[in-house]
């Protein structure tokens, strides 16, 4: 692998950039990525007399075949394809996961040695996995100091004491999160719940899951990563790709019956927000979101969908067989469904009602925060890097809710991007959005509204661990702080943004402190 990748840098240099609608398109059929297994077991570190499944897991460099057409991309993968292995359980069933560190001992993507906490005195090839939205110790949570080098692991508790959801994990390293991500180090994770058989959802081939991302590849098949072009550093404030990579493939076909299927999608991306539909302008149902189920399938054409968020979605090609239908995001194709023309069994039927749950009551927050996100720019109205509240990373912890308590925070968006807000370790509903006068709050530190209460979308409805905060306005969300006390992160989910102090630790107090 060592000789190969030396091969690579020197004529991945003299390629160009790839333009994707010069590959014929539909070649490779969609691939569903591999169900992890445990390799042992373990006792429980909560209760020593269970023995829990054990998983390895290895973060290791690997060749992966992205197009027909294609020579391998090199990629930093979860066992050796992208995306990563697929970690799958039962809700309430615990399992405890080894990720090893068997990199190589140099990044193969630029690193900004300016950014906090990727100095030249730290090595490259540093990695540590977080469990997107998984109820976690916080020890097992991936803190984004807490990396590893190569020849070291990292050992998880995952309790899976929450409902089911389509979760995933990714590198959350402080400094390369953004490219190690981006080189490959993800993969989805998927909790069960034997409750949800009531609804009678498609499931084995008729459930697949979709992870979508974008990249930008070189005329070699390696990957690109953008730099910039201010002397002394690398980051650039965000990465959008050419190339819409499903499930690691470009441009892939998906054969399919005409039935109903589910699809667990997953934005990827480092910073590219997607506008899903079927070209055909079929509708489609949303049935889930970021933390489960919602109460009722929500019918839409079009589904938006920021980095890191989720979305579980039925399709119905019952009235589309022997038709080739292509998957898109404005104008961008992703997938064509290639529609047969006969049903194997049953096909299926949208459900009228799902998981029914309440809505929380305001009255039932303890605090109301109010936390701004912020752009630095430099004199000719380069950014510099974005901040939450205005303080960096390193700076003192400010936000300490208590366990077993719940609070409002509001984010005031200051900025003119759109930012996907993502709390560990909770989940929490969205309130509203309403639109203020961004000048007259950074001039006085008043909130001044100057449009109506915008309330959450229905496909918002549900359970979430990652918001939309749009620019100029003030997103409110509802957090219970449940699971585990102990020190957890926020963040921008635009990864460039995290790398670049987007990101604050928060400490969950115990409930008796």
């Amino acid at each position: 692998m060592a000789d190969a990748a030396m091969g690579l840098t020197g004529s991945s240099a003299k390629a160009g950039s790839l333009d994707p609608s010069t590959l014929q398109a539909f070649v490779d059929p969609l691939p569903i990525p591999a169900i992890a297994r445990p390799v042992g077991m373990r006792a429980n570190p909560e209760d020593a007399r269970e023995q829990l499944p054990y998983y390895r897991m290895a973060i290791k460099e690997a060749m992966v075949k992205i197009h027909r057409d294609l020579p391998s991309t090199r990629m930093w993968t979860v066992g050796g394809n992208f995306p990563g292995l697929t970690l799958e359980t039962q809700c309430a069933k615990s399992m405890i996961v080894e990720w090893q560190n068997q990199l190589p001992a140099q990044h193969f993507l630029p690193i900004d040695h300016s950014l906090h906490g990727a100095g030249k005195d730290v090595p490259e090839a540093r990695a540590v996995i977080h469990l997107h939205g998984g109820r976690t110790p916080a020890e097992s949570d991936g803190y984004p100091e807490d990396w590893i080098v190569p020849g070291k692991s990292q050992t998880c508790f995952y309790p899976s004491l929450q409902h089911a959801a389509l979760l995933f994990y990714h590198d959350h390293t402080m400094g390369i999160n953004r490219l190690n991500t981006y080189a490959g180090m993800m993969g989805l994770v998927i909790l069960r719940d034997a409750r949800e058989d009531v609804y009678a959802l498609p499931g084995g081939k008729y459930e697949i899951p979709l992870l979508i991302c974008d990249r930008m590849l070189k005329t070699d098949g390696q990957l690109e990563y953008p730099v910039s072009e201010k002397k002394g550093e690398v980051w650039v404030p965000e990465v959008f790709g050419n190339a819409i990579l499903a499930n690691g493939k470009l441009l892939p076909y998906c054969d399919v019956e005409p039935r109903l299927y589910r699809f667990r999608v997953m934005n990827g991306s480092n910073g590219r927000f997607f506008r899903f539909s079927l070209a055909n302008g079929a509708e489609f149902y949303q049935i889930g979101s970021d933390q489960g189920l919602l109460t009722a399938p929500v019918k839409m054409k079009r589904l938006a969908m920021a980095p890191a968020e989720r979305a579980d979605i039925l399709i119905d090609f019952s009235a589309m067989a022997g038709e080739q239908v292509e998957w898109v995001s404005d104008s961008f194709s992703i997938l064509q469904f290639r529609v047969g023309k006969n049903a194997a069994g049953e096909r299926g039927a949208v459900p009228e009602k799902l998981h029914q749950f309440e809505r929380l009551a305001e009255s039932s927050a303890v605090k109301t925060r109010r936390l701004t996100l912020d752009e630095r720019m430099d004199d000719v109205q380069r950014s510099m890097g974005m901040l939450l509240n205005n303080t960096p990373w390193h700076a003192p912890i400010t936000e300490k809710p208590v366990l077993h308590t719940t609070e409002i925070w509001e984010l005031v968006n200051l900025t003119d991007d759109s930012h996907p807000i993502h709390l560990h370790l909770v989940r929490f509903q969205v309130l509203d959005r309403r639109r203020f006068d961004t000048f007259h709050f950074q001039e006085k530190g008043e909130l001044r509204f100057t449009g109506p209460v915008v309330m959450s979308d229905a496909n918002e409805m549900g359970w979430k661990d990652t918001v939309r905060a749009d620019p100029g306005m003030v997103t409110r969300i509802i957090v219970p702080f449940e699971g585990y006390a102990g020190r957890y992160v926020w963040h921008c989910h635009v990864l460039e943004h995290e790398d670049n102090e987007m990101m604050r630790p928060f400490e969950v107090l115990p409930a008796d402190a």
